[in-house]
């Protein structure tokens, strides 16, 4: 009589473990996300002006990106480009997957090797000082 009593114990138990180990893994995940993309997102805006030279003579800014989302190109405007400077795209996993010199006004980025999510850019100066950065995202 104790014996069916126990292995039906046991196999709650064994039924609890793999719920509550489910349930971990999954708390976990979500958990990771929220980290990731608030890594990501904190203090991202889409209009931010910075220095080019690090004396205030010069403010380089975006002043417009469009279309957002974006499906085969994307454009930027820019104010006050005196010298060159950059712009990066990073996905979201952090890896940089475009870089393009800014010379102009506005530059008209294709989309066509990158897989539709979310992007980050990168406004950089001659230095290499990250200038402005925002997001975009990419839907096809």
């Amino acid at each position: 009589m104790i014996l069916p009593f126990f292995l039906l114990l046991v196999d709650s138990v064994s039924n609890l473990i793999t719920i509550f180990t489910t349930y971990y893994l999954f708390l976990m995940k979500k958990i990771y996300f929220i980290i990731l993309l608030s890594v990501f997102t904190l203090g991202t805006k889409a209009s931010v002006s910075g220095t080019v030279n690090g004396d205030g003579s010069g403010s380089i800014k975006i002043t417009r990106f469009y279309p957002n989302p974006a499906s085969s190109f994307i454009n930027f405007e820019f104010k006050n480009i005196s010298e060159p400077c950059s712009i990066q795209i990073y996905n979201f996993l952090g890896k940089k997957v475009y870089t393009q010199v800014i010379t102009g006004n506005k530059i008209t980025i294709p989309l066509d090797n990158l897989y539709r999510g979310l992007y980050i850019y990168q406004l950089k100066d001659a230095f290499g000082n990250t200038e402005e950065s925002g997001k975009f995202q990419i839907v096809r």
